[in-house]
């Protein structure tokens, strides 16, 4: 089952999608959907509601004198109210680019071979992380996954919920770096300071953003300490920035398991990472279920 994983993100998300129209066959009574999910996870995840997408029914002309509900002209997943998209330590920009696979301890000579060779390890998976495919000379999905793509209406999707967000790792992430989880371009990295907070000791920062258009958003942020020789990555960070986002930052420096953030952040095993579940209670509290 592990071997699934080396697949491929639209492989998976195709799966996914499958196996979350079978639930609401199954289920005629659910009316609402949400999503979260870890690392690749998250790629998945977008890939699927890009494949589930449903756009919002047309207006007759009644219902547009009758002032007909907002909602509507969000569109569904598969015909449900899209409600809350959580992600957690999602590579949402890949992992090619510095100090975005932190394991690999920044030295762009090993960050280039890693892009040559991660294929042979992850199959294509790792050619979509890395950005290093061309499906019959398309761009790589990753690029593609910022817009909506002929019948998969990635971005259209994501505007759907009423909610995004993005959990990250500020350090100790050895699998995926703060940048790339964060959606954030280097230079709007923020500040951090230990939590105050008994109830939420490893949340560091949190902030709400609203959606940008992409002229705006290139005017704005894009700086010169962004590294942005890789134009690539702030194409990504542009693209997924005309939705909004909340970002919520996640430090585990001073947990005895800080190096494996990566599980932590998730409470992958509850005896042994339980040290995360401030993160998880942080994610319920403030799931939205209407």
């Amino acid at each position: 089952m592990y071997k699934l994983t080396l697949d491929g993100v639209d492989v998976m998300g195709e799966r996914l999608a499958e196996e979350v129209i079978e639930v609401i066959n199954r289920r005629p009574e659910i009316k609402k959907i949400s999503f979260v999910a870890h690392s690749v996870g998250g790629l998945v995840a977008r890939y699927a509601i890009g494949r589930l997408y449903r756009p919002p029914r047309r207006k007759s002309q009644e219902d547009s004198t009758v002032g007909a509900c907002e909602d509507d002209s969000r569109g569904t997943i598969y015909g449900l109210e899209a409600i809350n998209f959580v992600t957690v330590a999602t590579p949402h920009l890949g992992s090619r680019g510095n100090k975005q696979v932190p394991f690999l301890f920044g030295v762009t000579a090993i960050e280039k071979v890693a892009s040559l060779v991660i294929h042979w390890i992850f199959r294509r998976t790792g050619r979509h992380l890395f950005l290093t495919d061309n499906d019959g000379g398309q761009p790589p999905l990753l690029q593609r996954m910022v817009d909506d793509c002929g019948d998969l209406y990635f971005l259209s999707a994501l505007r759907a919920f009423k909610r995004r967000v993005a959990y990250a790792n500020v350090g100790y992430d050895h699998i995926v770096g703060w940048r790339t989880s964060s959606i954030r371009l280097n230079s709007e990295l923020p500040k951090w300071e230990d939590s105050l907070s008994e109830k939420y000791p490893h949340i560091v920062y949190e902030e709400k953003s609203k959606s940008k258009k992409v002229d705006q958003y290139a005017m704005d942020s894009i700086g010169e300490d962004d590294n942005c020789n890789d134009e690539l990555e702030g194409e990504l960070v542009t693209g997924l920035s005309r939705v909004s986002w909340e970002r919520v930052d996640v430090s585990f420096h001073t947990s005895r398991l800080r190096f494996a953030a990566h599980s932590v952040i998730q409470v992958k095993d509850s005896f042994m990472e339980s040290e995360g579940a401030d993160v998880i209670q942080h994610m319920i509290d403030h799931f939205l279920l209407t």
